[in-house]
């Protein structure tokens, strides 16, 4: 007897991912927060504004790590959204199943990256170098 392969993962399983999902997020909030208070300095009431400008590279250092931790959070956002991305297709029941190949998605890819959509061979595809001949018939 031919075994079927699964097009879509179960309840139980879905509230497994579901879990895993609200963790994350609730994780990845508490970080955000923490970066966006670094490049804001709302908790700050020294004299930073006000002191003299002697100390420039100190200064630069201070831009530059405000300048990162924008950078971080803009990433952290991206990585919330991608997460509640997840969440809707829990809810919509098409979660872990592949944009590309129509596949399940693995378990164990599904709970180190809760957030994926691509399967291993869909990623490794999409990321291999495309040969001339690729590039010339695509144009």
């Amino acid at each position: 007897m031919a075994k079927t392969e699964k097009n879509k993962y179960s309840d139980k399983e879905l509230q497994e991912f579901k879990k895993i999902i609200l963790a994350k997020l609730e994780k990845a909030r508490e970080d955000l927060k923490i970066l966006t208070e670094a490049y804001v300095n709302n908790g700050e009431n020294d004299i930073n504004d006000t002191s003299p400008t002697f100390k420039v590279l100190e200064e630069g250092y201070q831009v530059m790590s405000k300048e990162e931790n924008a950078r971080l959070a803009a990433r952290q956002q991206k990585f919330i959204a991608s997460l509640e991305g997840a969440l809707i297709r829990i809810e919509n029941k098409t979660y872990g199943v592949c944009r590309e190949t129509g596949k399940l998605i693995a378990k164990e890819r599904l709970r180190l990256v809760p957030h994926a959509t691509l399967s291993i061979d869909a990623k490794l595809q999409q990321n291999k170098p495309k040969s001339a001949f690729q590039k010339n018939t695509e144009e």
